[in-house]
């Protein structure tokens, strides 16, 4: 493994103490996990200490962790994860944070901290139904206003759940229920009798 990696998480351990949760080195990143009372007082030492200097969020989605590992996770279902550069020391690290209602996930806004979090947490928002506290202007950014639901949640249904189709009776778009019949998506293998020669 890199020795500016171990370097990275050497001096991550020592700042930060019990704020981590947990730390993981593997396939030559690095990856931290913090609680939720501690994800703004964690990403602000990030980026001030220059130590670290992560000065750029390069990424921040939401993930929904209710199927993982073939359905035996018993963690938390919502989980947010940023990645962070530092240009001044050329590291990068990946930190996670999970929120701790299933029903109400609410996690801090990085907004405030890194300006690029803006429009991610507008994504995890809409996608995900990850609410963050904090953030000046949450709302739908990808789906339409009526928009019913967070199409990024394993539990959302695949085909939706209302449809949008343009009525020339009415001269207007409409909104229905969707007229999709459910269908198995199993592929068949169907041969004919004597297929390549057999009897």
């Amino acid at each position: 493994m890199s020795d500016r990696l171990i370097q990275l998480s050497d001096t991550l351990q020592r700042f930060l103490e019990e704020r981590i949760q947990k730390i993981e080195l593997a396939r030559r990143e690095l990856t931290i996990e913090v609680s939720a009372a501690h994800y703004l007082e964690v990403a602000t030492i990030l980026r001030d200490n220059p130590e670290f200097h992560f000065e750029q969020l390069i990424d921040l989605c939401g993930v929904d962790y209710s199927d993982y590992a073939d359905g035996t996770w018993s963690g938390p279902r919502f989980a947010v994860v940023s990645h962070l550069l530092s240009i001044q020391h050329n590291w990068r690290l990946r930190l996670r944070v999970f929120a701790t209602d299933n029903d109400y996930p609410l996690l801090a806004s990085m907004a405030p901290i890194w300006n690029s979090a803006n429009w991610f947490e507008r994504e995890a928002f809409d996608l995900f139904g990850i609410l963050f506290e904090g953030h000046e202007d949450l709302r739908r950014i990808l789906t339409d206003y009526g928009f019913i639901g967070h199409p990024f949640r394993k539990d959302f249904p695949i085909s939706g759940n209302v449809e949008v189709r343009y009525d020339p009776e009415l001269k207007r778009v409409v909104y229905q229920p969707v007229t999709i019949d459910p269908r198995e998506v199993t592929p068949r293998v169907i041969r004919e009798e004597q297929y390549g020669g057999l009897k």
